[in-house]
């Protein structure tokens, strides 16, 4: 129970179809906040709906694992210059880790999320599936769990849409009923953003923004850490007013490549061979699927192949992919399926 209005509506529907509820919020961030799902006002509102709803709360200590697991990863992954996705890694190794383990040690039979996605059950075996509404779907952060996970994973609200979920938790009396979703990262201060986090805690380095056609230099920043491989805002057009894309990040050399939209679209992703998963049996060499790098992103046909790296061969050419994006795997003939996920390398 996060606080917010999805996962207190998940308690309460449960509770109403006779389960017998208990609500864990975690602790997570040690530091300031004032947005996401990790501030002192969303465990008080957590608390607040279990009292409502007669259910036993537990409040669960995180922070050195959240710390360890999801903030200096992050920080780590922009002194690369890469661009990590922090709320599919806090899905992957505190919610759908610890959390579960911990369930299963104190013997519940499931754990329960307001995720917007289903877990249905498809030609004798559970599968995770996009969310009924389209423009909440959050299938993407859940791409890495596997059977384990949705053996024992009920999503109650994923049959809904927005508008239903508000409905019940006006229904059930929640005060959550008009709280607003959580847009950004939750450690990160909303009134501050990202660049005010990173240079309270590392150096950003300078680097040379230059045309990946022509050498050109054609500016420079102060911060390389916060320039994304794929971005087009804030990045300096050349003598023609043409928008730039970001191609590549070094930050070590203290070099950003920028070009037209043709001259540095992509046909192919590597992926981290370390980070590939897979929900059921392994996808083979060859395999077609669905891919899709952003949690509202289009998904794109692709082929998974293997040669010394496994990486995604793209049907047709795309917008470059910033490394340490996680990308999500979706079914060929079913792209409401997921089968697994992986994070976008370098190469």
């Amino acid at each position: 129970m996060s606080g917010g209005v999805d996962s207190s509506v998940a308690a309460g529907l449960l509770a109403e179809q006779g389960h017998e509820v208990v609500g864990a919020t975690l602790k997570l961030w040690g530091g300031v906040s004032d947005s996401g799902c990790c501030s002192v006002a969303d465990v008080d509102d957590a608390r607040r709906v279990a009292q409502l709803l007669g259910i036993d709360h537990h409040v669960f200590n995180y922070t050195e694992e959240f710390n360890r697991h999801v903030v200096e990863p992050f920080i780590d992954a922009h002194v690369r210059g890469e661009s990590p996705n922090p709320c599919i890694e806090c899905n992957r190794h505190i919610k759908f880790d610890l959390l579960f383990e911990r369930a299963e040690r104190l013997g519940f039979d499931a754990v329960a999320t307001g995720h917007h996605a289903r877990v249905i059950e498809h030609e004798g075996r559970r599968e995770l599936v996009r969310g009924a509404d389209e423009q909440k779907d959050q299938s993407y952060v859940l791409g890495y769990l596997d059977d384990a996970h949705l053996q024992k994973l009920l999503l109650p609200i994923g049959d809904m849409d927005k508008r239903e979920v508000r409905e019940h938790a006006a229904r059930l009396g929640l005060p959550t009923w008009d709280k607003p979703d959580s847009q950004d990262v939750c450690f990160i201060e909303a009134s501050k953003g990202r660049e005010v986090f990173l240079r309270q805690r590392i150096s950003l380095s300078p680097a040379k923004i230059v045309d990946r056609r022509t050498g050109e230099v054609l500016g420079e920043t102060d911060a390389a850490e916060l320039m994304t491989v794929g971005q087009r805002r804030g990045v300096l057009p050349d003598h023609d007013g043409e928008k730039r894309f970001v191609a590549s990040v070094d930050v070590s050399a203290g070099r950003i490549e920028v070009g037209r939209l043709e001259d540095v679209v992509v046909s192919r992703l590597g992926l981290e061979r370390t980070s590939l998963s897979f929900t059921h049996e392994a996808l083979e060499n060859g395999a077609r699927v669905f891919a899709q790098w952003s949690a509202h992103g289009t998904p794109q046909l692709a082929t998974l192949r293997f040669a010394d790296e496994w990486y995604l061969e793209l049907a047709a050419p795309a917008r470059p992919v910033a490394p340490g994006q996680s990308v999500v795997l979706y079914r060929e003939n079913d792209p409401s399926i997921v089968e697994g996920a992986a994070i976008v390398s370098r190469s």
